[in-house]
């Protein structure tokens, strides 16, 4: 009779990942993992110290997953190289539903009490830096664009989670290509709105 396959982190935290694409992360417990991968809960627990660790790690691996998911699409996306990041961010939203609002929504770190703390988030502020340089803009700037761009994003990703809205790709890709340009000729303008900025 052949030996059992040991069970290794790469093969729970893959079927955490198919669990939580199909039902949520919700239905994800030490149970529900055990028989999907046909054992007991022990070998879990021989990876893991607890089920909160496992999330901790998920976490990463899943955002890992959203990541590699950002750079596909942006392989084949045939438009302006500055919309991939919100286009994708709503795409994600749609396709990978319940993996979105993991990561998105309930388990989202970002903690703001004004606009400028969204920089506080690691890699926020390198993405708005590229985000500035591949439009030419300064970096300042640039990181205004970038922040109404994602809050913008964020708020149909979200509705679209929820099943509130359902945008076809060409309707999207129409409706933040238009915002993109009123952001950059409000920054060409002086960065203000009626003579008041928006951000301080």
């Amino acid at each position: 009779m052949p030996p059992k396959a040991r069970i290794t982190k790469e093969m729970i935290l893959d079927t955490v990942l198919d669990l939580t694409r199909k039902q949520g992360f919700e239905s994800v417990n030490a149970r529900s993992i055990a028989a999907q991968l046909r054992c007991s809960t022990q070998p879990i627990f021989t990876c893991y110290a607890d089920m909160e660790e496992m999330k901790r790690e998920f976490l990463t691996f899943a955002y890992a997953f959203y990541e590699n998911y950002v750079q596909r699409y942006g392989q084949t996306f045939q438009g302006d190289p500055c919309l991939v990041l919100p286009l994708s961010y709503i795409a994600f939203a749609q396709q990978e539903t319940h993996v979105f609002q993991l990561l998105f929504v309930h388990d989202m770190e970002l903690d703001m009490a004004e606009a400028k703390d969204f920089y506080r988030e690691a890699g926020n502020g390198t993405k708005a830096e590229a985000f500035a340089k591949a439009l030419g803009l300064p970096v300042e700037q640039g990181r205004r664009v970038f922040l109404d761009l994602f809050f913008y994003a964020h708020g149909i990703a979200v509705l679209s989670a929820a099943g509130k809205v359902a945008l076809q790709q060409e309707t999207g890709e129409k409706m933040v290509a238009s915002l993109l340009s009123a952001l950059l000729l409000r920054e060409k303008q002086g960065g203000e709105y009626g003579g008041r900025s928006l951000h301080h």
